[in-house]
């Protein structure tokens, strides 16, 4: 992909704007002419940096995931408990929340393309698998019981107060605070099962 070489400051300014314009307007909605527009660059210096715009929308998701996991690590490796950690990535999302008003870029892109073959599609559906197999990599390291089913029903939850970031509901307390009640009915200790 030609996005993978050293981005020029042009490339820089392209994928700022077609990250602000994707994430916003939807990634079918935007057109190569308008991004190049709102980066101040030629479609023909787009098409040198990207090759094309499946190049370019993997390219924003791929940037927007090495940030968010990189922001969810740092969570992580903040926590002195490990059971704490188990949910921090609940914590990352109250951090990294305020910016993103139209939910999650990911789950977004996988509603848009369909294809698992789209570049951006499978770089959308990893970020998922990747944050299931942290919870129950988290899990485990906590001694939860069943880590594998915990962590799904704490994706579940993860997901769910994302895609529900744009009401004014408050979802992401209650995500949190349930994840955390899911995660003490998992230690050795919890006493019940968590739900069935």
């Amino acid at each position: 992909m030609p996005g993978a070489q050293v981005m020029t400051p042009a490339g820089r300014r392209i994928l700022a704007a077609a990250e602000e314009l994707f994430y916003h307007r939807g990634i079918t909605a935007v057109g190569v002419d308008l991004i190049a527009e709102h980066s101040g660059v030629t479609k023909r210096t787009l098409y040198n940096q990207f090759g094309a715009k499946d190049h370019l929308v993997a390219a924003y998701l791929a940037e927007r995931d090495q940030r968010w996991r990189s922001l969810v690590r740092a969570t992580v490796d903040a926590c002195d408990d490990p059971v704490e950690a188990v949910t921090a990535p609940f914590d990352a999302l109250a951090i990294w929340g305020g910016a993103n008003t139209r939910g999650c870029a990911f789950i977004n892109a996988l509603a848009e393309l369909p294809d698992p073959s789209h570049p951006a599609h499978r770089i959308a559906a990893d970020q998922k698998h990747w944050l299931r197999t942290l919870f129950e990599e988290l899990a485990t390291v906590a001694g939860c019981a069943e880590p594998a089913t915990l962590a799904v029903w704490l994706l579940v939850l993860h997901e769910g107060a994302l895609a529900t970031q744009p009401l004014t509901l408050d979802t992401l307390s209650a995500g949190t605070d349930l994840a955390r009640d899911l995660v003490r009915a998992r230690l050795p200790a919890g006493g019940t099962d968590g739900p069935r």
